[in-house]
């Protein structure tokens, strides 16, 4: 009973004590004035009491900071005010080019003058004034008068274009070169302070204007600048021209209803010419729409879409703008007359006084028939590597100009590399290679276990095609033959090749050590192959490639078979190619890779007889 009683008066005290800790907590709570400061006093308060507890959920626990839902807690976020620009940031929800323009794709020939736009007007425009700016209402200009007068202001220019300064009057200044204010103020002193007076004028700040800018630009909207600032620059402000819809040739400067000047981007392209306008607010820039258009698109050095003016639309016009190439003899012209197609294909003289249509598309053509052909010289040779020939030149008559030395250079086996030879060889090619992709990837399958063998061929077989085109042929033309030359038409471009006289015959293919080996004319081809190391695993030995000096083929055998004759004798210069063998239990399309391998291998040689 006594413990009880004690245990209470422990708990009494207790209470007691904390009710006077928060009592005299609230007692200093007077000048609180935020619930932050309130959570701060329960806070002592529980930590004066000796074993206090761990403090309690209390109402008094809530956020100190009030935001906006999805605010951060960064200071210039959304839901809270920030003083500091936006520099550029699109708000939630705030129209962009991107959303109110559909995308478009990219135009083939531009509006000529189009990169006006991407010139530096707004990022590297000085921030100082230049002499030529217009003196308007609101500049500051500091004056200081000493001497016999002692004067020291900064005026304002007032609504009426002037200055006022004390005993001597106004000044009117508006409209006054920048660089001619000193001279204009210090005139007007002196008028009246004739001696001993000296005179110091700055142009202090100038008065930014706020025009519009209208039409079909991509940001259409208002704008602040100078008053001097060009066209230019506020159309660059506006993100420029619409090339779809917008005029670079007629664009106005509205005040008050009246067209004060008008630019045309097509001048000032040409000859810098802008209109001369001292800019006041409420002016407005209005771009007109587009008028009419013809498009340039090939053989000009300004391949672009131009718009002209109704008196403009001839071809002389399109031929100034456009400057045709110095090669250009023709026009080409598509485009409507009356709702049916009109065409026409003239000479350049002849397009120049040409009517045409808005719309219409122009090409330059050079359609001159080749009369003089350029001939390359390669080898052995001695001289000039390029000879001009007329038309109709043969190859005789072009070696008669062409010095060689006969004790170094080959003549008896010249050939020539053609350039639409090389074509069509690659074309022969690409044929052989499309049907051998045919033949394997369409090729019938009788069970599971040769489907996954005829996969792996179709994937060795995809191999070989792309390192196949790959090969670029040479485009030889075989053109001598046991010291007989062909007198064979030239091509613009031919190259002539004078192989140079050499005692080597080179070994290369399917051998273990291709290299050249000095020519023997008691060797056969088994011994060449011999000394090149022999044949490796996968050597076609039946089938052995022989690539004369003048570009011709054979082909011999080392068992010396009925493939062997006179022909396959070998002769210094000539080329031995052990060409590799395929294995017909692996590969279905023998038969194409065979043929493949062969044209790859003699690479664009092509006899004339």
């Amino acid at each position: 009973m006594k413990f009880m009683n004690i245990k209470n008066s422990f708990k009494a005290l207790t209470f007691a004590a904390y009710a006077v800790a928060v009592c005299s907590a609230f007692v200093n709570t007077a000048s609180a004035q935020s619930v932050e400061q309130l959570q701060q006093l329960r806070e002592r308060a529980q930590q004066s009491q000796s074993g206090a507890a761990t403090p309690s959920v209390s109402p008094l626990s809530i956020s100190t900071q009030r935001t906006l839902p999805g605010a951060s807690a960064s200071a210039n976020t959304m839901g809270q005010f920030s003083t500091q620009p936006r520099n550029g940031v699109n708000l939630p929800g705030e129209p962009t080019i991107d959303t109110v323009f559909p995308a478009q794709a990219p135009m083939e020939n531009p509006p000529f003058a189009a990169n006006l736009f991407i010139g530096g007007f707004e990022s590297e425009r000085s921030s100082g004034l230049n002499d030529n700016y217009l003196i308007a209402p609101g500049d500051k200009i500091s004056i200081w008068l000493w001497g016999a007068v002692n004067f020291s202001d900064v005026v304002t220019v007032d609504n009426q274009g002037n200055i006022f300064i004390p005993n001597i009057g106004p000044i009117r200044i508006a409209n006054t070169p920048a660089g001619s204010v000193n001279q204009t103020v210090t005139g007007k002193i002196r008028q009246v302070y004739t001696n001993d007076v000296n005179v110091y004028v700055n142009l202090l700040t100038s008065t930014p204007v706020s025009l519009y800018v209208s039409g079909p630009v991509l940001r259409p909207g208002q704008y602040a600048g100078l008053a001097s600032d060009s066209v230019l620059y506020y159309l660059k402000r506006a993100g420029g021209i619409d090339f779809q819809r917008g005029s670079f040739r007629q664009i106005d400067i509205v005040r008050n209803g009246k067209v004060v000047a008008s630019a045309d981007l097509y001048a000032f392209f040409r000859s810098g010419k802008l209109p001369e306008i001292s800019f006041k607010d409420g002016d407005t820039i209005l771009v007109h729409p587009i008028g009419n258009t013809i498009v340039v698109e090939t053989g000009a050095r300004n391949s672009f879409t131009f718009e002209f003016l109704n008196e403009e639309l001839n071809g002389g016009v399109v031929n100034y703008f456009a400057r045709p190439g110095e090669f250009a003899s023709h026009a080409s012209v598509s485009g409507i007359r009356n709702n049916k197609q009109f065409a026409r294909y003239v000479s350049v003289e002849e397009f120049a006084s040409l009517k045409l249509s808005a719309g219409d598309t122009v090409e330059y053509i050079a359609d001159h028939e080749p009369q003089i052909y350029r001939i390359n010289v390669a080898g052995a040779f001695a001289g000039a590597s390029q000879v001009m020939v007329d038309k109709g030149a043969r190859l005789i008559d072009v070696l008669d100009h062409i010095e060689a030395d006969t004790t170094l250079s080959d003549t008896q086996n010249i050939y020539l590399l053609r350039e639409s030879v090389a074509v069509k060889q690659k074309e022969i090619i690409e044929e052989g290679l499309q049907r051998l992709e045919r033949s394997m990837y369409t090729a019938p399958i009788s069970s599971t276990g040769e489907g996954a063998i005829r996969a792996q061929e179709a994937q060795l077989v995809a191999d070989f095609i792309a390192r196949a085109r790959q090969v670029e042929p040479q485009g030889r033309v075989v053109v001598s033959e046991n010291g007989e030359i062909a007198n064979i038409l030239l091509e613009p471009n031919d190259t002539i090749v004078i192989p140079e006289v050499t005692d080597l015959i080179h070994v290369g293919g399917e051998v273990l050590l291709p290299q050249s080996v000095v020519f023997n004319p008691d060797a056969t081809t088994e011994d060449y192959v011999a000394w090149a190391g022999g044949f490796t695993e996968r050597a076609e030995d039946e089938r052995i490639l022989i690539v004369r000096k003048n570009g011709n083929v054979t082909f011999t055998s080392v068992n010396d078979s009925f493939l062997s004759s006179n022909d396959s004798k070998l002769e210094p210069g000539d080329q031995i190619i052990v060409l590799p063998a395929i294995d017909t239990k692996i590969l279905q399309a023998v038969k194409d890779i065979t043929q493949i391998v062969y044209q790859i291998a003699i690479a664009a040689n092509v006899a004339t007889d």
